[in-house]
This record gives C-alpha cells, structure tokens and sequence, in this order.
C-alpha cells in the first residue's frame, strides 16, 4: 500500500485528502443517523398505533418535530415544512461526499494524464525509445492515481447511497408521524368549535 502511494506522487495528498474527508463523514453520519436519534422505537410504535405522544423532546428528529407542534399553533403545512427541515438536516455532509465521489476519480484521472505525458515526453526522436526507468516511473504513476481515485470513489457512492437509503426509510416513517400530528389539530380544532 505505501508503495502504491508513493508512486501516486504529489496526487497522493489530494486523494489522501479525499479518502479522509469521506471517511469522517460517513462515520459521523452514520452516527448520529442512528434510528435512537431520529425516530426511536417509542415514537414509531405510537405514530403506527395512530397515537400521537404528549410531548416532544430536542434530543431526536421526531422529538422536535412533536415539540414544534406543541409549542406552536402550527397548521398542516407549517408542519410538513418544519418536517422537511428536519429531514435535510439529515443529509448534512451528502454534498461533501458527492463531492469526493466526483472529485477522486478526476484527480486519479489527472495522475494518469500526467503519468502518460511523463511517458511520452520520455521518448527520444532519434531512438524512438523511452528511458526505462521514466517509462516505468510514468506508467506506475499512471496507474496507481487512477486506481486509489477509484478505491476511494467507489466504497463512497456506496455508503451515499445506504445513507441516503436510510434517510428515505426514516422520512417515510416522519411522514407517518406528522399525518398523526395533522389529524390531531384536526380533531381539537373541531372540538373547539
């Protein structure tokens, strides 16, 4: 592996930035996207059942969602808009990934462009041969910056998409919740007519 890096070159820093940036990313999402941060099972089983609980907390994303509907005269659409607010703050960090996603193969693609004008340019008009340890030292380089792109490129679009994945399943769930929520302040508002 270190020699594979080595023979990355100056890419190497660029892709070992890449790989780091995703790699911290992907842990603190999967962290805190944890189903006892978002929506616990307490919360599921009552917005399933049709109850609704008697008050929210700040610690989980249905807690702020139920702890907005108490603390606000809301209605149905204040409600949706503040449930879509919570669930793009889920997918904090997504741009980042697909930045790195993007960005690492186009760097290892530029190693390779280099690592082939490094071959190229290595060829002597009269003999028509390159020196061999350039041609070998542009060819590594060639290679090994378009595979590390790769090797980081790839397990990131993976974990993008298992998170954003998980960030759907956790939406739908939400959305059930804040229906719970809407036809609750539908029936205390006919009660107080």
């Amino acid at each position: 592996m270190w020699t594979l890096l080595q023979q990355a070159g100056i890419f190497a820093w660029p892709l070992a930035l890449c790989s780091a940036v995703a790699v911290f990313v992907i842990a603190e999402r999967l962290f805190a996207l944890r189903s006892n941060n978002v929506i616990p099972q307490v919360y599921l089983d009552r917005f399933v059942q049709g109850e609704v609980p008697n008050e929210g907390d700040q610690s989980t994303v249905a807690g702020r969602i139920v702890a907005f509907f108490y603390s606000h005269d809301v209605d149905a659409e204040q409600l949706k808009a503040f449930a879509r607010l919570q669930i793009s703050r889920m997918e904090r960090g997504f741009f980042v990934l697909e930045i790195v996603v993007s960005a690492a193969p186009l760097i290892g693609l530029l190693g390779t462009v280099t690592g082939l004008v490094k071959v190229f340019s290595q060829i002597s008009p009269d003999s028509g041969l390159p020196d061999t340890a350039a041609f070998i030292e542009g060819v590594a380089l060639a290679l090994s910056t378009t595979m590390i792109g790769l090797a980081i490129a790839i397990p990131t679009l993976v974990a993008l998409g298992y998170l954003t994945r998980r960030i759907d399943i956790y939406a739908a769930q939400l959305g059930v919740g804040v229906e719970r929520l809407i036809a609750l302040k539908g029936k205390t508002d006919r009660r107080s007519r």
